[in-house]
């Protein structure tokens, strides 16, 4: 394995043993795949006597597309924050949102607010891994990350800070958002 590969790998178990699971189903994209356009769907036939492939609901591709989301964003854990970046070699917060959700061919707005106000509300009770978190005051949202799940999220926090994961902060402020679906 290339050590450029192996830096870009994530550290932690869970996030292992996702990627892991992830690749076994052939989830996983290349790298620089994000940017590329979708490939037509391949017709598959089914020989006659046999039963058709059983098919996913759509809240299981959901799951699978949050889970895709929240894979791109933590394998970008410990990349710097730098303004108006959105990567890969450092990001913003909407940058690092922005580059997560490409990895699901899914094109977001630059900023946090217009991020904010391109997703559909959705209660803290529905959020799902992969949706977007926003940290709003009035109708503004100034902060913006990809929900975890479990009360945390991967975020680009600051100048001098770095790509991590973070609890929840100042719930007060938090409004979550999904695009799509």
């Amino acid at each position: 394995m290339s050590a450029h590969l192996r830096s870009a790998l994530p550290k932690n178990a869970l996030t292992w043993a996702l990627m892991a699971l992830m690749s076994a189903l052939g989830l996983l994209i290349a790298p620089g795949a994000a940017q590329a356009a979708p490939t037509a769907p391949v017709a598959h036939s089914v020989p006659t006597g046999s039963a058709p492939e059983p098919s996913l609901s759509p809240a299981a591709l959901l799951g699978l597309r949050g889970a895709r989301i929240v894979a791109a964003a933590s394998a970008q854990r410990g990349k710097p924050y730098r303004r108006g970046a959105q990567g890969p070699g450092a990001f913003d917060c909407s940058g690092l949102s922005g580059y997560a959700y490409r990895a699901v061919h899914v094109r977001l707005p630059r900023t946090a607010n217009e991020q904010y106000h391109a997703a559909h509300p959705i209660s803290r009770a529905a959020a799902r891994p992969g949706d977007l978190v926003f940290w709003v005051s009035g109708q503004r949202a100034y902060h913006v990350a990809v929900y975890a799940g479990a009360g945390r999220v991967w975020h680009a926090p600051k100048p001098g800070d770095r790509v991590r994961l973070a609890t929840i902060w100042s719930p007060g402020e938090v409004r979550f958002g999904r695009i799509g679906a």
